[in-house]
């Protein structure tokens, strides 16, 4: 055991490795992207879009003037993101790529769990989607679907959409572009890079990068925690790159004050944190996709924030709402918010705000969040923020008029 640090200094080595304590260097804009994925190491995917999706919504928290396009033109552009499975559907860093070579790898052996499901019912249609996109091009599942005239198994739309992912996750395609929020896949020979690496690593190599990946990211982490951020590795894996790290000082062995178990921290980063000062706080809402927020069990552990996604809870089970997002200021986990963006009318309603943490420094709460929540509405493409709930209600007219200050070009409401 290296040493015993204390969960204040846990938190700020955590914020800051994740990139929510507002000093990382992050270009901004467009340029930001593919850095901020490659220190992250994922970002996320989600289809929900009850507000702006998941992957926009984790990139705008941290990259100034960051815009949906600006992920488009990394991905389908620039090509230094590109589609698979990291933590779950997820945008990777293009350097990364022979990385996850070990998984896709896997799904071409009959033995795996997944053939016997998938790939008996749809093995046969592999070849023929293979040759329709080899021959024309970049193709989308609706390029597939039955038209008048078109006979044959490969016009038929479900088995040719299971027969592109099964494709997809083989890595034989990739996800060229998004149109909308729609995949156009095309041969991964025509979308990688000229001179991306495509050498296959071993065990130890790939533990040692998943390590990395988490360590680089996570700041300060337990090895459930590690394992568990990049899902490409066995268990089995992640221990040995663990254990090999530790005894070779690339990683450190520690504890967290007052909380159980042992966690790891790379050198760097454990120094670069105890030089790390306290900061003005300010206010970020997370995506519940967001690095920071998807694993339930670390919020409590680290930040003793008991949070639940409850989007696939029946209504009246729901103890928060549907789409919570939890209230980052500054160092701490203070509430939570509810938000929905009625895009046809140009307004974000915020069906529920909470504050949970008492502490001095309301004030300072409360602009932060009437700014916060004008920058979140036109991220979202809302002119007007309903605010129906607040707890405590005595904060409620004090932030509606902290919003009329900080955020003069969005209209408040209350109902």
């Amino acid at each position: 055991m290296k040493g015993i640090i204390s969960q204040k200094l846990a938190r700020r080595i955590i914020l800051n490795s994740l990139l929510l304590d507002d000093r990382a260097r992050i270009r901004a804009g467009k340029g930001g992207v593919a850095r901020a994925v490659e220190h992250l190491g994922y970002v996320q995917i989600d289809t929900i879009s009850v507000i702006e999706r998941a992957h926009h919504h984790v990139l705008w928290t941290r990259i100034p003037g960051y815009r949906p396009e600006h992920l488009h033109q990394a991905h389908a552009r620039e090509r230094t993101v590109f589609e698979y499975w990291g933590h779950a559907a997820s945008y990777l860093p293009m350097k990364d790529y022979r990385f996850y070579l070990p998984m896709m790898k896997s799904f071409h052996d009959p033995r795996n769990s997944w053939y016997r499901g998938w790939g008996e019912r749809y093995g046969n249609y592999l070849e023929p989607v293979l040759k329709r996109i080899r021959e024309e091009g970049p193709l989308a599942a609706r390029d597939f679907e039955h038209r008048a005239g078109r006979k044959g198994p490969w016009w038929d739309w479900k088995p040719a959409k299971a027969a592109l992912e099964m494709l997809f996750w083989r890595g034989e395609l990739m996800i060229r572009e998004r149109r909308g929020f729609e995949r156009v896949y095309d041969l991964s020979e025509r979308v990688l890079p000229a001179g991306t690496d495509t050498r296959v690593p071993g065990d130890n190599e790939l533990g040692r990068f998943i390590v990395q990946r988490a360590l680089g990211a996570l700041g300060v982490a337990g090895e459930r925690e590690i394992r568990d951020y990049i899902r490409i590795g066995e268990r089995r894996i992640v221990a040995a790159a663990i254990a090999e790290m530790t005894a070779s000082g690339e990683i450190v062995k520690l504890a967290v004050e007052g909380q159980e178990g042992t966690v790891h921290a790379l050198p760097a980063v454990l120094e670069a944190g105890t030089r790390l000062r306290l900061r003005q706080p300010s206010v970020r809402f997370l995506s519940p996709f967001d690095n920071m927020a998807i694993d339930r069990r670390r919020l409590k552990e680290r930040f003793g924030f008991d949070y639940a996604f409850e989007c696939y809870v029946p209504k009246h089970k729901r103890n928060h709402g549907y789409f919570v997002l939890p209230i980052l200021f500054g160092e701490n986990l203070v509430g939570r918010l509810d938000p929905k963006a009625d895009r046809l009318n140009r307004t974000l309603v915020i069906r529920s705000l909470s504050i949970e943490l008492a502490f001095i420094g309301l004030d300072s709460l409360v602009s932060g969040l009437g700014r916060a929540l004008g920058e979140f509405a036109r991220f979202n493409g809302c002119a007007k923020v309903v605010l129906e709930r607040i707890q405590p209600e005595r904060t409620a007219a004090e932030l509606r008029g902290a919003m009329a200050k900080e955020c003069r070009d969005v209209h408040v409401v209350g109902r």
